[in-house]
C-alpha cells in the first residue's frame, strides 16, 4: 500500500514485481552513470582550453562511442527480456479467475467452482468505517491463496479497462471482445490495493480493486462458505 508522498515503488509482493524492483535499479545506475559522464565532459568542455585538435579526426574515439552505447543497449535489454518472458509464462496454474470490467465496477468469476461469482463495487465515503481507505475500499473483495499460482483472465462488457494492483506488478488491459490473461503470485498475506488504470469514462475513478490474500486453508473455508 503507498504512503502520501511516496517517491518510489510499493513494497513488492510477489517474485515477478521484486524482479522489476532489480531491473528498475539496474537501469536507473546505467542513466545515472551516463548523466554523470556527460555532465562531465560538458563541464570540461566550459572550463579547459580545446588543444587537442587531432581528436576532431580520431578513428578510436568514433569507434568507442559507437559500440559503448550498443553495449549499454543489450544490458539494459537482455534483463528486460528476461522479465517479460517471466511475466508471461503461466505453468499449471492452480486457480483461474475471470474478471470482467464494467462502467463502473468489477465483476469476479472463480471458474474452477460451479457458482461462485460476485460484483466489487467500490464503497461510497458516506459508508465507510473508521480506518477505511478512500476511493480504494470495496464492498466484496477478492479472497485468493497466498504462494499458489494463479492465472487472471481479464477482459471487458463495454469499454477499455485496465486491471492493476501496482505491489504485484500487474497491470493488464480489459479489452471488450478479447480475453487477456495475467499470471498472480503472492508471497505473503495481506491486502493489496489497485485501481482501473486506463481512462473509461466519467467515473473512472471509482472502481477499485482489493485483492485479500489468506492462506489455502482459509480459502477454502471462504470458497465452501460462499457455494
Amino acid at each position: 500500500m503507498a504512503y502520501p508522498f511516496q517517491l518510489g515503488f510499493q513494497d513488492a509482493s510477489s517474485p515477478i514485481m521484486e524482479e522489476l524492483h532489480h531491473f528498475h535499479d539496474h537501469t536507473l545506475m546505467i542513466v545515472f552513470l551516463i548523466f554523470s559522464l556527460v555532465l562531465y565532459i560538458i563541464s570540461l568542455m566550459l572550463t579547459t582550453k580545446l588543444t587537442h585538435t587531432s581528436t576532431m579526426d580520431a578513428q578510436e574515439v568514433e569507434t568507442i562511442w559507437t559500440i559503448l552505447p550498443a553495449i549499454i543497449l543489450i544490458m539494459i535489454a537482455l534483463p528486460s527480456l528476461r522479465i517479460l518472458y517471466m511475466m508471461d509464462e503461466i505453468n499449471n496454474p492452480s486457480l483461474t479467475v475471470k474478471t470482467m470490467g464494467h462502467q463502473w465496477y468489477w465483476s469476479y468469476e472463480y471458474t474452477d467452482y460451479e457458482d461462485l461469482s460476485f460484483d466489487s463495487y467500490m464503497i461510497p465515503t458516506s459508508d465507510l468505517n473508521p480506518g477505511d481507505l478512500r476511493l480504494l475500499e470495496v464492498d466484496n473483495r477478492v479472497i485468493l491463496p497466498m504462494e499458489l499460482p494463479i492465472r487472471m483472465l481479464i477482459s471487458s462488457e463495454d469499454v477499455l479497462h485496465s486491471w492493476a494492483v501496482p505491489s504485484l506488478g500487474l497491470k493488464t488491459d480489459a479489452i471488450p471482445g478479447r480475453l487477456n490473461q495475467a499470471t498472480l503470485i503472492s508471497t505473503r498475506p495481506g491486502l493489496f490495493y489497485g485501481q482501473c488504470s486506463e481512462i473509461c469514462g466519467s467515473n473512472h475513478s471509482f472502481m477499485p480493486i482489493v485483492l485479500e490474500m489468506v492462506p489455502l486453508k482459509h480459502f477454502e473455508n471462504w470458497s465452501l462458505s460462499m457455494i
